[in-house]
């Protein structure tokens, strides 16, 4: 009998056993349901919840392989693997503070080791210990030198640590050393942007003229560099390939500071047309349209800003401009009404009202805005106080007749 038992004993299937096979044969819900046995048998067994935690995060189901790898760490403190793998999941899950401690313990044990200085390094990047993630990509480096994704990593930290030059030369390497990375480089083009650097952010940005975004960006920076032609030659490529209002602004932009109104109104008016609603490219239009002489249609313009923003003094001030221009004094008074509701009231807009009421033949209103500005004006505008001062006289005694 005790032999019959001894056999079934040895005949028995072992899930750990059967659980290794699984996971060798990359049947990973297989690894799980056979660990799962072996943990419920002998859930002392930390190498069996290490599997089951490996299997679990194969199959994507971190939160529950989270779970098990720090069962592993309440059995075996410190085992290396089960603290790199938890780490590792944790920054995967956007957890860095939580992934920390178990990061720093593995690189604490293999200070050598590329992959546990790599996601410490990662770890502490995203929770902006930059100094330190530093050192731990040099550390990561010195195991795998030709590590494109930790050359990325180690740059962005130094950018972070306003060391852009030292950055810089990581992020190239890492461009050259795997072409997936190509992209970062507009991520340095980006960082010498905003550091006001556009001389190699415009260099990095020249590299990708299939991208629409790069090329919209280094039609700007050419744009305040005054290279209006090459901004030209970029911007005309990004309305070709994505013609968004702002596109079509950039462009009309480069065309009216080259001197090319006539090729910018269109580039404006069809941008209007697509976004009725937006304040800023009726400005624009309004305003290049006026430079233009077209007074009847910057006032359309201006009109369409002021309706999209009530609130907004210099849309109704440019609307009362050009009306005053077009002689159409009823709405241009309207216009300056809303300007002084808004607290935008200057001593120039007392006599714009005296210049349309005189020419109305509304003398007394006329001379009461006259004398206002002259009280206001203070000797800042010659000219017209010359002009106020002859006109205040004459409807004197016009008034006196009467």
């Amino acid at each position: 009998m005790a032999a019959f038992l001894l056999l079934l004993l040895l005949q028995a299937p072992d899930p750990s056993a059967e659980g290794v096979k699984a996971l060798d044969a990359r049947n990973y819900a297989g690894a799980v349901e056979a660990f799962s046995k072996a943990v419920a048998a002998t859930p002392q067994d930390y190498g069996a919840h290490f599997h089951l935690a490996l299997a679990l995060s194969l199959l994507n189901k971190d939160a529950e392989a989270i779970s098990e790898y720090k069962k592993v760490l309440e059995l075996k403190a410190g085992l290396y693997e089960a603290q790199l793998n938890l780490g590792i999941l944790l920054l995967e899950q956007k957890q860095a503070a939580g992934a920390l401690p178990y990061l720093q313990g593995a690189a604490q044990q293999k200070p050598g080791e590329f992959r546990a200085n790599f996601y410490c390094a990662e770890a502490l990047l995203e929770a902006g210990r930059f100094a330190e993630a530093e050192t731990h990509y040099v550390a990561a480096l010195a195991a795998n030198p030709k590590s494109a994704v930790a050359h990325l990593g180690l740059g962005r930290s130094q950018a972070k640590q306003n060391r852009l030059e030292e950055a810089a030369g990581h992020f190239r390497r890492a461009a050259e050393l795997d072409a997936a990375y190509q992209e970062a480089l507009l991520e340095l083009a980006s960082l010498y942007d905003a550091a006001r650097q556009p001389d190699p952010a415009i260099a990095i940005y020249e590299r990708f003229p299939g991208n629409v975004a790069a090329q919209e960006r280094l039609g700007a920076l050419l744009l305040e560099a005054k290279r209006y032609p090459e901004a030209i030659a970029r911007l005309e490529q990004a309305v070709a390939k994505d013609p968004t209002s702002a596109n079509r602004l950039a462009l009309a932009t480069a065309y009216r500071l080259n001197k090319e109104p006539a090729r910018a109104l269109p580039l404006l008016e069809k941008a209007v047309a697509a976004e009725p609603a937006n304040y800023d490219l009726h400005m624009v239009y309004g305003s290049m349209l006026r430079d233009q002489k077209q007074y009847a249609p910057a006032a359309r313009e201006f009109l369409g800003a002021a309706k999209t923003r009530p609130d907004s003094k210099e849309a109704w001030n440019e609307l009362a401009g050009m009306l005053i221009l077009l002689e159409n004094f009823p709405q241009a008074l309207a216009a300056l009404d809303r300007v002084k509701a808004l607290g935008g009231e200057t001593p120039a807009h007392h006599f714009f009202r005296a210049i349309m009421l005189d020419k109305s033949k509304q003398y007394k209103p006329a001379l009461e805005h006259y004398q206002q500005f002259l009280a206001a004006s203070q000797g800042k505008f010659p000219d017209e106080e010359f002009q106020a001062r002859q006109r205040v006289r004459i409807i004197q005694k016009e008034l006196s007749r009467r």
